[in-house]
């Protein structure tokens, strides 16, 4: 069996003794090229998505090759690529991922090795893992629990907690727990659900939590505050309740930072209080360096690492170490098992382990950790951009966000401002780059998807991007290269985020200037914002979805994105009702927000008249149909009683129009769609000219036309900011444009009705015959060069 401990270092030269384990290995080398072979070929295919054989079927009576099943397999996996196009769940495991992969195999075949060697095989493994474990992270003569869930160790630590605290527990129950209330104590910081998961797995209701809050005038926003703490737990034991537990974060799940672990051991100490710590900087023990707040927590009554995502290993488990000297208690907790499947949980982490060795693990932590360092260096160069980090030298995570200064505010605290500003233009503030952070975080995340970032939102800062390379750097393979590219597009990014957030507040007042506009406030945008027009039947105080205010906005969507500027239109409901609303993007360069707002309003307007228009259309044609009927009818009547009943016979109204014609005029009737009414067919019948009725009225235009400059987009400001040209030159210049057409129009057309203009020109058509009008366009020919007036025409 020492050939398997050492399956990770064998090269593919060295025979294996076991024949079962040879086949095993190869079966899982040529499982997983399978699977990433398929994945590669439905990548490359682009659009050919593989036949999915999800639906259930009868199972086969004669079976399934492996070839089949590891299809069926790949088809599951990958069957729903469309959907979720950035799946990476098989990506970048490489050859130690393998290993790891292997051990649940080789758990699967251990298991039916016989009773003695299967527990001495299983002590061995976990021995071992044990060992390396704490000696890496420097946590001496401790034990470890393997599981699979992050947070089932720290309840497997309570339930010790409880064991060693209250003796009678076993014998009495929970009527121990009842007569004297044990309290966990958790940070404001911790991750969500923690205190709600270890009250559920533990029965305990939810007052015996105690949720203990942050700094909030010294020290980090996102640390335990000390103080607090210990006036927290003398309180309870004033109330006759027992402090049992306390959790603190090296490394919080939000921010990464540390809590003072070494005057929170102090406290626990004093309190006979049991601390646990958790956070992704227990990781940074094992480098040569490490910061005294994260290196106390080697003195810790337990700690919980999660080796899988810092080291890039799946399907690892997750390890709590811990110090206690009595094994009845650890067994009766959970902590420690007789069973060998316990047991081998280790597995998979023991091959892993040996095939990184020390040197592998501490560099894949240290790159880690000099992302992170390349990260923040590079941000403090980039304007409009706060990092909050903890401790510059050593902190594995950073988290910034975008910001703009206030009129009035500190810049040395660039995200709260002034106290002196109204509190709705403060939070109106806050919600604008909430929303731009966040807009800018999904960027990043498009853009830069090897980084790993997260966005998040925080009580005291607002929204922020995170980046924590010792969580992602691993599995994503993130590389220097990317952290540069990933500084490269934020600055390519803010440009856009600040000229979006200038141009916000004007925005807003030019649409409450607008007639038949309405701004909508909406926090959530991080374009210029949002804007309604509200149509004469608009009902301002409903709620409720409003069909004929949709199809407005559908139809001014349609326009304003068939003007191909570089804005972006979207069409949604407002932010607190059903109603159709505009919702204008990101602006990338100087917008002329005037004569946005002017479009928006005259395309709506002459939307809505149109729709009008067409919806009266149906009702109009049908009253004109029946007014055309009842005219007809009496029309009808007026010429039986004209011609008399003896014309109506056949064969005497023949005889009788021979001898006397009746000379009938013909009277008809039209519908004129502009207008609405009925006319008479008379004047098409004497002139042979069909009328042209009412003029329609004019199409709605803007009161202000703008020039454009050739190739200029639409919104787009002309010549602002030139060194050359000012604003109002360049306006006065165009006025004068303006002026010299219509003077050079109005001349041309004064010319081309004056007499004067050529000496040979002709008189008007009423003015002379038809022959003389001849005559003198010969004469005009003829005597061209003698400019000379015609004898006809004097």
């Amino acid at each position: 069996m020492l050939i398997v401990g050492e399956l990770g270092r064998l090269s593919p030269e060295v025979p294996i003794a076991d024949p079962t384990l040879a086949e095993m290995g190869k079966n899982l080398k040529e499982a997983m090229k399978m699977l990433e072979d398929s994945q590669r070929r439905t990548e490359e295919e682009n659009g050919k998505k593989p036949l999915s054989g999800d639906i259930p079927g009868p199972l086969q009576g004669s079976g399934q090759d492996m070839v089949s099943i590891l299809q069926l397999v790949q088809n599951l996996m990958h069957g729903d690529e469309d959907e979720e196009p950035q799946s990476t769940r098989i990506q970048n495991i490489g050859e130690q991922g393998h290993i790891s992969l292997l051990g649940h195999s080789l758990g699967a075949y251990i298991s039916t090795l016989d009773k003695e060697k299967l527990r001495k095989l299983t002590t061995r493994i976990l021995s071992d893992t044990t060992l390396w474990l704490c000696r890496i992270f420097r946590y001496e003569n401790g034990c470890a629990y393997f599981h699979e869930e992050e947070r089932e160790g720290l309840a497997k630590i309570c339930r010790l907690a409880i064991h060693s605290r209250y003796e009678d527990f076993v014998v009495d129950g929970f009527n121990v727990l009842y007569n004297r209330k044990p309290v966990i104590y958790l940070s404001a910081a911790a991750r969500p659900g923690l205190g709600q998961y270890l009250c559920n797995q533990l029965g305990l209701p939810f007052p015996c939590l105690c949720r203990v809050p942050c700094n909030t005038v010294f020290g980090s926003q996102h640390q335990m505050d000390v103080a607090f703490l210990e006036k927290l737990i003398k309180d309870d034991i004033e109330r006759g309740k027992l402090p049992l537990l306390l959790v603190a974060n090296a490394g919080t799940a939000a921010v990464g930072h540390t809590d003072k672990i070494g005057r929170l051991k102090e406290l626990c100490e004093q309190y006979g209080i049991w601390l646990h710590v958790e956070g992704v900087n227990l990781a940074t023990l094992a480098l040569g360096y490490v910061s005294s707040s994260v290196l106390a927590a080697t003195k810790c009554d337990s700690m919980t690492l999660t080796p899988g995502p810092w080291l890039g290993l799946p399907a690892v488990p997750a390890v709590t170490l811990y110090k206690h000297d009595d094994p009845a208690l650890t067994l009766v907790s959970g902590l420690t098992s007789n069973k060998p499947a316990d047991k081998l949980r280790a597995l998979p982490l023991w091959l892993s382990l040996q095939y990184l060795g020390l040197d592998g693990i501490v560099e894949r932590i240290k790159h880690a950790c000099q992302l992170s360092q390349r990260l923040q260096e590079s941000l403090k160069k980039v304007n409009h951009i706060k990092i909050l980090v903890e401790d510059e030298l050593s902190s594995p995570v950073v988290v910034f966000r975008f910001f703009q200064e206030l009129p009035g505010s500190d810049p040395g605290l660039h995200a709260i401002p002034a106290p002196s500003a109204a509190p709705s233009a403060v939070g109106r503030e806050r919600h604008s780059c909430d929303a731009l952070n966040r807009w800018l975080g999904e960027q990043l995340k498009q853009l830069v998807p090897v980084s790993g970032l997260t966005v998040m939102d925080l009580e005291v800062e607002g929204t922020c991007v995170r980046f924590s390379p010792l969580m992602t750097a691993a599995v994503l393979g993130t590389r220097g290269e990317d952290v540069d590219q990933l500084v490269a597009c934020i600055q390519s990014k803010l440009p856009v985020l600040t000229c979006t957030l200038q141009l916000r507040e004007e925005f807003k007042q030019e649409v409450e200037a607008t007639a038949g506009l309405l701004y909508v406030d909406d926090p959530n945008w991080p374009g210029i914002g949002v804007v309604r027009y509200e149509h004469a039947n608009d009902d301002k105080s409903s709620l409720k979805l409003d069909p004929e205010g949709e199809k407005i906005h559908a139809g001014l969507l349609k326009k304003l994105n068939e003007l191909e500027s570089d804005l972006t239109f979207k069409m949604g409901p407002e932010y607190k009702s059903m109603k159709s609303c505009i919702y204008i993007g990101m602006a990338s360069d100087d917008i002329d927000v005037s004569e946005l707002v002017e479009t928006i309003a005259v395309t709506a307007r002459e939307i809505e008249e149109n729709s009008r228009l067409l919806e009266n259309m149906t009702e109009v044609v049908r009253k004109g149909i029946q007014e055309a009927q009842v005219q007809l009818q009496k029309a009808n009547e007026e010429r039986l009683l004209e011609e008399g009943v003896l014309r109506q016979i056949p064969v005497v109204g023949s005889v009788l129009n021979w001898f006397s014609p009746v000379q009938a005029s013909q009277k008809g009737r039209t519908f004129n769609l502009t207008a609405g009414s009925l006319e008479s067919t008379e004047h098409t019948y004497v002139y042979k000219v069909q009328g042209s009725g009412v003029t329609p009225p004019q199409t709605p235009t803007g009161t202000r036309v703008k020039q454009r400059l050739p190739g200029q987009k639409p919104f787009k400001r002309s010549l602002r900011g030139s060194d050359a040209i000012s604003e109002t030159s360049s306006v006065s210049h165009i006025e004068d444009l303006e002026k010299v057409e219509q003077l050079s129009g109005g001349q041309e057309a004064s010319e081309a009705n004056s007499p004067e203009r050529h000496p040979g020109a002709p008189a008007p058509l009423e003015a002379e015959p038809p022959g003389a009008l001849q005559d003198g366009a010969q004469g005009l020919q003829d005597d061209r060069p003698q400019v000379e007036e015609p004898e006809s025409l004097r």
